[in-house]
């Protein structure tokens, strides 16, 4: 690959003018112009004991992933980060941080500020305290291959389909990810560009709504990045990470975690439109091959109806009060209407106060937009015995989703201590 570097802090920079083969190009640095240090000084200690530090925690840690510093501050202070990719063993990321010791100071010239990307990790460390920026994707390195999509006419379909399989595996990674990791593979018939691979990755220090910001970010400057027809491309940085290519080889292991299927997508006429993050491309010619967190409406209805009719029975037989394990069960069954806190999170802006249309007794109701469709979020008081019962009750009543009077519950959240309910916007919310 060769490499468009960033500098910390600052836009990215022109295209170095050397193409690398993949495996000998490895690491593709990105080296600060800040000063540079002497060997076998105290900074050079701190460095390498930083960079142990850092392969002993991100290898032994559920997420790979490490972040510190070493030295007491001035000059000989040293900070840094190191991120696996979320696929790799405890041993093939430790195997990366030895090589980022090996490495650090001979290809930047022992430059004090200097990122290093490998297909297995991506190491940075700084004479500033970069850790402190927790939202900037700094220490930015953009890559691409060498090799371009040759006939023109494939380009435009080739455009649209990398943004939007981009936009499928970001998506996964925020929403359906423990390490907020995730791969992908678009299929399809297309001339010059059958299958496309694709990887995203946040910093477990992000939230999940920072998460899809920073990639959300990446992917909006995606083709202001890299020329329309390059076969590849990645930007790394110490926040997030993203990646497509034509040829998987050691891009990930195992199979996609998103498929998007797009066999006979036609390039369209017209000249190449700007990338977007909407990722509505070519929507009618794809299926996502994900796990969708709520199913129709009429699975949900004869579901609910039946757990209705369970309870009924059971308040015939015993008067009893709906406790926390009550729930529990009875959700478990119900569950096909989970939507992740992650996926709230997004919608509402993090339950943002401008995007709140009241509060009650039981709480407050946000405006959201949820996979394309405006909904009311209703956000329970936490620790309320009234919210969990009329959670319970809302969720029996589904059943009777088509009466005029009630309405539309689009689905539910149990996570981290929260009782979110989800509704149809449009309906009238009571709080």
């Amino acid at each position: 690959m060769r490499r468009r570097s960033s500098l910390v802090h600052a836009v990215l920079l022109a295209v170095a003018a050397v193409a690398l083969p993949l495996a000998a190009g490895q690491p593709w640095p990105s080296c600060g112009t800040g000063g540079t240090y002497a060997a076998n000084s105290t900074y050079e200690t701190n460095l390498l004991d930083l960079i142990s530090a850092l392969q002993g925690n991100a290898s032994s840690s559920p997420t790979l992933y490490a972040s510190g510093a070493v030295g007491s501050g001035g000059r000989d202070a040293v900070y840094g980060v190191m991120l696996c990719r979320g696929d790799l063993s405890t041993s093939d990321c430790n195997d990366c941080g030895t090589r980022a010791g090996q490495d650090v100071g001979r290809v930047c010239n022992r430059t004090r500020d200097a990122a290093l990307v490998y297909n297995q990790c991506y190491v940075r460390v700084s004479d500033a305290d970069f850790l402190a920026a927790a939202t900037n994707n700094s220490g930015e390195v953009a890559l691409m291959s060498s090799t371009n999509i040759t006939r023109a006419a494939d380009v435009r379909a080739y455009d649209a389909a990398v943004v939007s399989l981009l936009n499928a595996t970001v998506r996964y990674a925020v929403e359906n990810s423990t390490r907020m990791f995730a791969t992908g593979q678009r299929v399809g018939s297309d001339p010059g560009f059958s299958d496309i691979y694709s990887m995203a990755q946040c910093s477990p220090a992000l939230s999940r709504p920072l998460c899809r910001s920073c990639l959300d970010g990446l992917v909006g400057q995606w083709w202001d990045t890299f020329p329309v027809n390059v076969e590849g491309a990645r930007i790394a940085g110490t926040r997030c990470n993203l990646r497509s290519e034509l040829n998987q080889g050691t891009f990930y292991t195992g199979q996609p975690m998103v498929v998007l299927r797009a066999d006979g997508l036609a390039p369209a006429q017209g000249p190449a439109p700007a990338a977007t993050t909407g990722g509505k491309n070519n929507s009618a010619s794809k299926v996502l091959v994900i796990v969708v967190p709520i199913v129709a409406v009429a699975i949900v209805a004869a579901t609910s109806f039946c757990i209705w009719n369970v309870r009924r029975k059971r308040r015939s037989r015993k008067a009893e009060h709906f406790s926390e394990l009550d729930a529990s069960e009875d959700l478990e069954s119900v569950k096909s209407t989970l939507i992740t806190l992650a996926s709230l999170q997004v919608a509402t802006d993090n339950f943002h106060e401008s995007k709140k249309l009241g509060e009650g007794g039981f709480g407050a109701v946000y405006k959201g937009l949820l996979f394309g469709q405006e909904v009311a979020v209703k956000r329970l008081a936490k620790g309320s015995n009234q919210g969990l019962e009329e959670l319970k009750n809302e969720l029996v009543l589904v059943a009777k989703l088509h009466h005029k009077n009630l309405v539309r519950l689009v689905g539910f959240c149990l996570e981290e201590g929260e009782r979110l309910l989800v509704y149809k916007l449009g309906a009238k919310q009571t709080t």
